[in-house]
């Protein structure tokens, strides 16, 4: 039996900077490709003993690729929309802005699988494990049938409730219906890779995005302009694609989870709804759900603010923030790498290297994001002028670009912090964080700035940058206070 003992806070430190061992006659540079090797594979590995940094590394090096394959999807996408005028790129961005609820019940939704199913493999439970997985997946479709319902019927009423004008509305209103009525591919994604995450096997979330993205941006451009034996969709084809690519990801999750390849097998017994574990998901998935909610639906507050300038400024920021998602996304894929170490550890009985684990994290995402953010500062302009040629479009976007990566150097810690608390399953409190920052903080300082001050888009942006620095510095104060080593899930 393993020891469960914490071990002294001085092996936690050795093990939080010591690099992973190499091989026998082998340097450091063989350790590195050994460990690069050992992640992209997968396979079994305990998370609760060894390296911190070799751990995370085993973790993240997947989930960073998986993130940076979402990222490149995002940019694309919006690429080939861009080839059709502002208007379907405002479209695009109020849509997404209402795919931000479905997002958030998603992102609910898997942090609960994910905390969950973590802490059970910490504590050597594997089927109970898949009994969670399971239920996870039964809520998540129950949840994704009113969406596509009422979404499909009132897409249009709901753009013009955005603020979306009459050409707007009409070039947007198939690809939200679509979009909306796809939403189960969203949630599916979501859940199971959340489910893959929490049981360590990182490697096969990421091979599920690759093919779900791959497929996406082959599929984008093929519908979107017609061509060889594709339908000329426009708009809508970009809709066409990512939800048939999101859909082949389904698929292969599926196949993974009944197969068994990794550390969770889902059977049929899985998936009969089962009360009491029901019960305790929907308990981290409300928190979860409202803190996803509160943070991803403030986009919805900062483009309803800025809808009156006009289809350019909406363009401009959608491009702008499209960016900024290739850059935090992959961060997250460092963020999710705490949170496994988090659950995983804590059900093993280590509290100590959890937190020792989340802080490297939040170094390395920190190092990432900040060089990210000084590239963005320095070539916002260029960067933008790739998606497009329309000079108040590019002045909003290379704007927008430049001052939101301002935040990033405070940003990795805010995300890993965040997740490391959901990792825990303590989602209360970076539900309460995201209520604060973004809710009660940065919406009334983007309308302030934007309106009141007659800064315009710019006050949105500046309101976006602050909002991340401020939930880095609160987390990182609620952080230190360790309740969270004591949450049971």
């Amino acid at each position: 039996m393993r020891d469960h003992a914490t071990p002294p806070a001085r092996d936690l430190r050795a093990d939080a900077i010591a690099p992973p061992p190499p091989a026998p006659g082998s340097g450091r540079g063989a350790g590195v490709w050994s460990t690069l090797r050992d992640a992209i594979r997968g396979g079994e590995h305990d998370f609760t003993t060894g390296s911190i940094d070799r751990a995370i590394a085993l973790l993240a090096i997947p989930m960073v690729m998986e993130m940076l394959m979402e990222s490149l999807f995002v940019v694309v996408d919006v690429f080939w929309v861009s080839r059709l005028g502002a208007d379907a790129v405002a479209a695009v961005g109020l849509t997404e802005s209402l795919l931000s609820v479905v997002y958030a019940l998603g992102m609910g939704l898997a942090v609960a699988a994910s905390a969950t199913v973590a802490r059970r493999i910490g504590e050597g439970r594997p089927e109970e494990a898949a009994a969670m997985a399971g239920q996870a997946i039964v809520l998540g479709l129950l949840i994704s049938l009113p969406i596509a319902a009422v979404g499909g019927l009132l897409a249009p009423r709901l753009l013009a409730a955005l603020g979306a004008s009459a050409g707007v509305v009409a070039v947007g209103a198939p690809f939200a219906s679509i979009m909306l009525l796809g939403n189960a591919t969203i949630m599916m994604l979501f859940v199971i890779n959340a489910v893959f995450r929490g049981a360590g096997d990182a490697a096969l979330s990421m091979r599920v995005l690759w093919l779900s993205n791959a497929l996406n941006m082959a599929l984008g451009p093929c519908f979107i302009f017609g061509l060889g034996p594709f339908p000329e969709l426009g708009v809508a084809g970009a809709a066409v694609g990512t939800t048939l690519g999101r859909g082949s990801g389904v698929a292969l999750q599926v196949f993974l989870l009944a197969r068994g390849g990794g550390r969770v097998k889902v059977q049929a017994r899985h998936l009969v709804p089962d009360p009491k574990a029901l019960a305790a998901l929907v308990r981290l998935f409300a928190n979860g759900a409202f803190q996803a909610v509160i943070s991803t639906s403030s986009w919805i507050g900062m483009v309803r603010i800025l809808a009156p300038f006009g289809s350019a400024a909406l363009a401009g920021y959608t491009i702008g923030m499209r960016i900024v998602v290739f850059a935090i996304l992959p961060a997250f894929g460092l963020a999710n790498a705490g949170a496994t170490m988090v659950g995983q550890n804590l059900g093993a009985g280590r509290p100590d290297r959890a937190e020792a684990a989340v802080y490297r994290a939040g170094l390395w995402t920190t190092i990432m994001l900040g060089a990210v953010g000084l590239v963005f500062a320095v070539g916002a302009g260029a960067i933008i002028g790739a998606f497009t040629d329309d000079a108040e479009v590019l002045r909003f976007g290379t704007q927008a670009l430049r001052v939101v990566a301002g935040g990033f150097l405070f940003y990795g810690f805010g995300i890993v912090f965040a997740q490391a608390f959901n990792g825990a399953g303590d989602t209360w409190t970076p539900t309460m964080l995201h209520l604060v920052c973004f809710w009660l903080w940065e919406i009334p300082l983007g309308w302030g700035l934007a309106h009141a001050a007659g800064l315009g888009p710019l006050g949105v942006f500046i309101a976006i940058a602050v909002a991340f620095s401020t939930i880095a510095i609160a987390g990182g104060l609620m952080f230190r206070r360790g309740a969270w080593k004591q949450r049971r899930v």
